[in-house]
């Protein structure tokens, strides 16, 4: 049935011209929609890219903070003595 119809309007110079503005249009249509796809999904992976960074810096300033405890009870016991606590 849909074959029919578009055999009778490729017959016809005027349907040939709507359909390759309707083919036009649906590519277009379809490319824009695949766009807004792949802008998503790089919204979603520039976000994802945010929080890794966050992450790793609080990883990092936890490691730091880490190397520079006191190793013993003496040691935290001079340093609140000196006052570098």
């Amino acid at each position: 049935m849909i074959g029919a119809v578009l055999g009778r309007l490729a017959g016809s110079a005027l349907g040939r011209v709507a359909l390759r503005y309707f083919v036009t249009t649906v590519a277009v249509l379809l490319f824009l929609l695949a766009l807004r796809r792949s802008g998503e999904r790089a919204g979603r992976l520039a976000e994802q890219l945010e929080t890794m960074e966050r992450s790793h810096d609080a990883q990092r300033r936890i490691l730091e903070a880490a190397a520079r405890r006191p190793r013993s009870r003496d040691d935290l016991a001079k340093r609140l003595r000196d006052g570098r606590f």
